[in-house]
């Protein structure tokens, strides 16, 4: 199982999605009031003064989607007996990372219309490229894998 290429790339993409729940996305520190603002997958939240406030909804989706990412791609390895289900499982995966993607993209622009400057973004943003092109190539060699054992049965 972990001798295959497209498991290598599978853990990578269960990797970069869990550590993407725990990380922030996107930071602002407004440094004239002293006010900062966090946007995590799981929600967003304003710190002032000690004080903090927390909203959940509908940030919350982007967590979700990084779970079921997460859980998918660990499907995926676990069926490798299987490479039709994984190829499946794949492009379920595929989707499941896209929405991940949107997410954060509309979550982001949207509060970066409100604070237009000083802003940044965290390791998530950037985890979530890195998680679709792990499975996009993880998808690929599941196929060449498949087209190899077709080829094979064929010369039988």
């Amino acid at each position: 199982m972990w001798q295959r290429i497209q498991t290598v790339f599978l853990a990578l993409v269960v990797i970069s999605t869990v550590v993407s729940v725990f990380l922030p996305i996107w930071v602002f520190e407004d440094s004239a009031t002293g006010v900062q603002h966090q946007l995590y997958p799981l929600h967003y939240t304003q710190l002032q003064q000690g004080n903090r406030n927390t909203v959940y909804f509908p940030y919350s989706i982007t967590a979700m989607l990084l779970v079921a990412a997460a859980t998918v791609a660990i499907s995926t390895i676990r069926n490798y007996a299987n490479r039709f289900t994984q190829i499946k499982l794949g492009m379920l995966n595929t989707l499941l990372t896209a929405g991940v993607m949107i997410s954060i993209v509309v979550f982001v622009s949207d509060l970066a219309k409100i604070y237009p400057t000083g802003w940044r973004y965290g390791l998530p943003f950037y985890l979530a490229f890195v998680s679709v092109v792990c499975n996009w190539l993880a998808i690929r060699f599941i196929r060449r894998d498949e087209k190899i054992v077709r080829d094979s049965e064929r010369i039988r």
